[in-house]
């Protein structure tokens, strides 16, 4: 605007010195160049806060506590499958139903270890009775001691692994051995990943299906060594997503990586998203920037 002005002035004092009749075009051409000069001098000091403000490029991911794969401990057949990939379940909801007949076998060693466990307690307790009045020898107490402990070992062993696999131990002692393996979602969100179907045999380890609870999403940004001085942990970003026009979003850095890429010279840096949408899908693009305040 000070320039505008100044032109503005100049124009009109040639003009009044100008003799009449006499056309004069200087003004216009001044003035022109005026306007021209401040744009480029605006492109210029835009061009420096933009070199100023490094752009990070990166992803929107989970973190591990919003993200579970469910597994299984022993191998099994798929009798049923409950939901698609994308539907949405709640903590607790049955998922699949797998058969086996290891679990039966494994459920009967149980029951059979808590009944014998059962028996050699009172063996024992009795021996040390009769220790105690001397009507039983030392050694014969010794042994009772050593097939009940082993015995109880045996039992507690077989319901860890009843446990792992999913079983209620307590339910199976009361109901009978349950020839079904069922399996529950670990947390509330979207199911993804549904790599099984009804008859497909599932190895040990082998994922079953994926829970993502898109609540927590956070950006994963690689940041090159040379910017590393722009950044810290607390700082707010603005972010924009791959495929969501214009809208921007808020984040804040919580993590900065501790080694450098060799091949890239970049480093990771995570931020927990402030202001999100149930549009967000783990592995989408975003580009973003420290916030001005």
């Amino acid at each position: 605007m000070k320039v505008i002005n100044i032109s503005i002035i100049i124009m009109l004092l040639v003009s009044c010195s100008a003799p009449k009749g006499e056309q004069n075009v200087a003004p216009v051409d001044i003035l022109a160049v005026a306007i021209v000069d401040n744009t480029e001098a605006d492109a210029i000091s835009s061009a420096t806060r933009l070199n100023s403000q490094p752009i990070f490029n990166g992803v929107l991911v989970l973190p591990p506590q919003s993200h579970a794969t469910v597994t299984i401990f022993m191998d099994g057949i798929v009798k049923n499958i409950s939901y698609l990939s994308g539907e949405f379940v709640k903590k607790g909801e049955l998922l699949a139903v797998l058969e086996n007949p290891e679990y039966i076998v494994l459920q009967q060693s149980y029951i059979e270890s808590h009944a014998q466990e059962e028996f050699l307690e009172a063996e024992y307790r009795r021996q040390e009775m009769l220790a105690d009045d001397e009507v039983a020898s030392k050694k014969r107490l010794q042994e009772s001691k050593a097939e009940y402990l082993s015995m109880k070992s045996r039992r507690e062993a077989a319901a860890a692994q009843l446990r792992l696999l999913g079983f209620d131990p307590v339910k199976i002692l009361s109901e009978g051995i349950i020839p079904e393996l069922e399996l529950y979602s670990p947390l509330d969100g979207y199911l993804a990943n549904v790599q099984v179907n009804i008859g497909k045999y599932v190895a040990a380890g082998d994922p079953i299906c994926d829970v993502i609870d898109k609540n927590r999403m956070m950006l994963k940004l690689a940041v090159y060594e040379k910017d590393i001085n722009k950044i810290k942990t607390g700082d707010n970003l603005e972010f924009r997503v791959n495929g969501m026009g214009t809208r921007v979003f808020d984040a804040t850095i919580i993590s900065l990586g501790q080694t450098v890429d060799i091949m890239s010279r970049s480093l990771e840096v995570y931020a927990k998203v402030n202001s999100g949408d149930m549009q967000f899908r783990p592995g989408m693009y975003v580009n973003a920037h420290v916030r001005e305040e």
